[in-house]
């Protein structure tokens, strides 16, 4: 289902896919349980969202004074099919000129340097952002020059100026766009596939423990939920449909193999791995029953551990894991030596190449990883 909704997505030209509050609200906060002046006085740059659609800008903006934030920094990576209508709240921006009548649509930017209560109705929501912003009072509200593209000259300017990047990129550009925060040293919280970490400009990053996936690595079975707006909505994607707090339908679609790549510090990839021995786990691990001992590879002097739960204990050599053992991967207990695909790495040896058991090709992707002494 979830391949079959992204390429859906491509065909119809949809890419309006929306990280809900939530899911953004629970990964942000769960960095403040392990270090509360994560965001404090830093500048977080939401580089491809929308600033009327984005649930980023949302959370960051009704989040400002609590996180401590200096700055945030909203643009727009294109002018969406839909953009100045979901939230409702800002109006006609009025330094755009009409053209033959219509208003016209530009990539957006906005710069929030303050919050507060405008209204003085004793409470602070988006109402009174959009006032500020109308008043232009402490924070910026202009369209950008170019269409927004992360990789624009205008764009990584902003990009300088930040300290935390924050967003959802489009998959397609994720090789460029992760690149471009690690030759910019940006720390970052961004949402990716989860095949990104066999990527040749990923996975010697995810090798030097220079990112990880984020706190919430593996949330609703190694899925995540996306709102698609009303208006570009392709019922074959849908799962549910809602009603937000602005009143407007929300449609929401399922895609599996989605993770958070961060460099920022979290509690969870400091949790070691609860293990059993060897022979504990044939003989109590319902995913090595039949099995009498650990097979190895023919081609490399490693055992293969074709299930996380399932490393042993007692066992200092060389291990090959799925690559789903990042969702469980603490840099203190093990290190990453290698990769067997994906990565084209040291092509003489089992790195970058494939592994075999019993004259058998595997086709498994696999980390290949030793605990630490």
């Amino acid at each position: 289902m979830a391949n079959k909704n992204l390429t859906n997505a491509k065909k119809v030209k949809n890419d309006e896919f929306y990280t809900q509050f939530s899911d953004i609200q629970k990964e942000v906060e769960s960095y403040l349980e392990y270090d509360p002046n994560t965001f404090k006085d830093k500048v977080v740059y939401s580089n491809c969202d929308d600033p009327f659609e984005s649930n980023f800008f949302r959370y960051f903006v009704l989040n400002f004074n609590k996180l401590g934030l200096k700055q945030i920094i909203t643009t727009s990576y294109k002018p969406s099919p839909v953009a100045n209508t979901q939230l409702g709240l800002f109006g006609d921006d009025k330094t755009l000129e009409n053209s033959k009548g219509r208003p016209k649509i530009t990539a957006n930017k906005f710069i929030i340097n303050e919050v507060g209560d405008v209204d003085g109705d004793g409470s602070f929501t988006l109402e009174d952002i959009a006032k500020q912003l109308r008043a232009n009072k402490n924070n910026e509200w202009t369209p950008l020059d170019g269409d927004g593209d992360f990789r624009s000259d205008e764009c990584v300017e902003l990009l300088k100026q930040s300290d935390i990047v924050v967003t959802n990129p489009p998959f397609s550009l994720f090789r460029e766009y992760i690149t471009q925060l690690f030759d910019y040293k940006k720390q970052f919280l961004i949402i990716g596939n989860m095949n990104a970490i066999t990527y040749k400009e990923v996975f010697p990053m995810i090798k030097a423990n220079k990112v990880w996936f984020g706190n919430n690595a593996k949330v609703n079975g190694g899925a995540m939920f996306y709102e698609i707006p009303e208006a570009v909505a392709n019922l074959d994607q849908v799962r549910e449909i809602k009603v937000n707090e602005q009143g407007k339908k929300v449609y929401i679609t399922r895609v599996q193999g989605v993770r958070w790549y961060t460099n920022l510090d979290h509690g969870r990839r400091h949790q070691p791995l609860s293990l059993m021995s060897m022979s504990d786990n044939l003989k109590f691990n319902k995913k090595m029953q039949g099995k009498t001992s650990y097979d190895k590879y023919d081609n490399y002097d490693a055992i293969d551990v074709s299930y996380v739960d399932a490393i042993p204990s007692d066992y200092d050599g060389v291990i090959g894991v799925p690559i789903s053992f990042m969702d469980k991967y603490s840099s203190d207990q093990f290190e990453i030596l290698g990769a067997n695909r994906g990565v084209g790495q040291d092509p003489e040896g089992v790195y970058g190449r494939s592994t075999y058991i019993n004259s058998k090709e595997t086709f498994k992707k696999l980390f290949i990883i030793h605990k630490k002494k």
